[in-house]
């Protein structure tokens, strides 16, 4: 099932009251290089581990930074620090970023930065057949939802009926004035 995720007018208007924090981050100084700096860091705790093969090496660190990326910006929603009344509790941080907008400096380099490293890792893997296919199913988890024609959207495969909105159960209550027999 597909589900488009739509704003409620309040949650506009929460949205409106206050900058984002939870987004804010990713244009911040510094934001773009802490992305490098973990991943050769994640690069040279993995060149210490013994008996695995520098194409092997370079394939764990890039499926390590495709996962995390992913859960981080695309499958996580809402905000840690609820400053926005729930505003953005419908809403991964991909979502989130500079107010939802397409094709923003921060977006096209989040976009890129599982590109160069896809390339990195295939190139020093020298286009094993099999660390290829690995490589470019992370690529791919971690792209198909940066699309435009996606924003928004939620592929439900076990959909439940009995969630509100925000996803969190709600509980049944009586309606006041209602007398059990």
């Amino acid at each position: 099932m597909v589900k488009h995720v739509r704003e409620t007018p309040d949650e506009v208007v929460d949205q409106a009251v206050a900058p984002n924090v939870n987004a804010e981050w990713v244009n911040m100084k510094g934001a773009w290089v802490i992305h490098v700096v973990l991943i050769v860091l994640a690069k040279l705790i993995i060149n210490e581990v013994p008996g695995i093969s520098d194409a092997m090496k370079w394939t764990i660190v890039n499926m390590g930074y495709m996962l995390v990326s992913y859960c981080i910006f695309h499958y996580v929603k809402g905000a840690p620090l609820d400053l926005n009344s729930g505003a953005y509790d419908e809403l991964t941080l991909w979502e989130q970023i500079d107010q939802g907008y397409q094709y923003t400096p921060a977006k096209k380099y989040l976009t890129s930065l599982p590109i160069a490293m896809f390339l990195l890792s295939t190139h020093y893997s020298h286009y094993n057949p099999w660390l290829f296919s690995l490589n470019l199913a992370g690529l791919l988890l971690v792209l198909f939802p940066k699309l435009p024609i996606l924003h928004r959207l939620r592929f439900l495969f076990f959909p439940s009926s009995s969630t509100a909105p925000s996803g969190v159960n709600t509980p049944l209550r009586r309606p006041s004035g209602f007398m059990a027999s």
